[in-house]
């Protein structure tokens, strides 16, 4: 996949628990930890916003995209 999730790097950076964002965000720990690994096909743009609002950062501070080479 080409696009690269970044939501542990953000995690680190704000020194905040997976769980404690969870529960911020009001999704489950187990659905996260889905989008964390990038094993979701989409992400909502009401999500996105909620993560960037508790992270006090932008969505380019989650998603990058990183070209697939052949």
């Amino acid at each position: 996949m080409a696009i690269q999730i970044n939501i542990d790097v953000m995690l680190a950076r704000r020194k905040m628990s997976a769980t404690e964002l969870a529960e911020r965000i009001g999704i489950t720990l187990t659905n996260l930890s889905l989008l964390k690994t990038g094993k979701v096909k989409g992400i909502k743009f009401t999500t996105l916003d909620i993560i960037c609002r508790e992270l006090d950062c932008q969505p380019g501070d989650i998603l990058e995209y990183i070209p697939d080479f052949v």
